[in-house]
């Protein structure tokens, strides 16, 4: 019987998430398709989540503005989705639909990948930002043993991330000792790179471009940088193993991408 998967987010048009599991499902020879879903509404995304709970569906990864919606609707729930406050993927496994959060495991996929050198651990992390892709990315790196900052303009909702999180609230000052800065806002940031150290990362979880100005300029700077489509594969690869049952087979997935982007490297 075919497989069916997908993603659910509004709008969806853009996402790249179906070019990759197509990808991948066509070179493992799996019988099996992976759908864009743009529900209207959260009756409209409740309605496709009783799809999967009904068996219907295999699961769905789960993208903005579903994800905190995606998780109150699991019957079960792992302890990542539940530091992050979403879901980004829902599985139906033994009857009942299971909530996780893969967005972490994506972008330390990412620092491995591009920033090989980097180790966080006992190191220095600023996340810029405290919505719910700060808050994934705050979880990721504590577990990795960093010690994180959370730096937002409102220091209210940083707090609240922080004390979630069992994380810290820092200010511009902390920059100069960062290993690792992450962009997890949707604009470019307004801080000054001059502050960062020669061998600090720079991390955009943004892919569209895939070189942000916030990117472009630490480059300029000669600083190493890690771009958002690294982390949006790194995160579609544990999606995948959940959905299909098997890790993804070896294609260049990337390069598929990019040539959807439009862009080089």
């Amino acid at each position: 019987m075919t497989i069916r998967a997908g993603v659910a987010g509004q709008p969806i048009a853009h996402s790249l998430s179906p070019l990759l599991h197509s990808a991948w499902i066509e070179a493992a020879g799996l019988d099996a398709t992976y759908e864009a879903f743009g529900p209207e509404d959260e009756t409209g995304f409740e309605a496709l989540v009783g799809e999967v709970g009904a068996g219907r569906m295999r699961g769905l990864n789960v993208t903005s503005p579903f994800k905190e919606q995606a998780l109150a609707l699991a019957d079960e729930v792992s302890a990542t989705a539940r530091d992050c406050g979403s879901a980004n993927l829902l599985v139906f496994e033994g009857g009942r639909v299971f909530a996780d959060s893969t967005d972490g495991r994506g972008l330390l996929g990412a620092l491995a990948e591009q920033a090989p050198g980097l180790d966080v651990a006992g190191r220095s992390a600023v996340i810029l930002g405290a919505g719910g892709a700060a808050r994934a990315a705050a979880a990721a790196l504590r577990d990795a043993r960093a010690s994180v900052g959370i730096l937002n303009r409102t220091r209210a909702r940083a707090e609240v991330l922080a004390g979630d999180l069992g994380v810290s609230v820092v200010d511009v000052d902390a920059l100069g000792d960062a290993a690792l800065v992450v962009n997890a806002l949707s604009v470019r940031p307004e801080i000054d790179l001059a502050a960062l150290q020669a061998d600090a990362v720079v991390m955009d979880m943004t892919y569209r471009p895939l070189i942000t100005p916030f990117l472009a300029e630490a480059r300029a700077r000669g600083l190493t940088i890690v771009d958002g489509l690294a982390m949006l594969i790194g995160q579609a690869v544990p999606s995948f193993e959940a959905l299909f049952g098997r890790a993804p087979p070896a294609v260049d997935v990337r390069a598929k991408a990019l040539a959807v982007l439009g862009e080089a490297g």
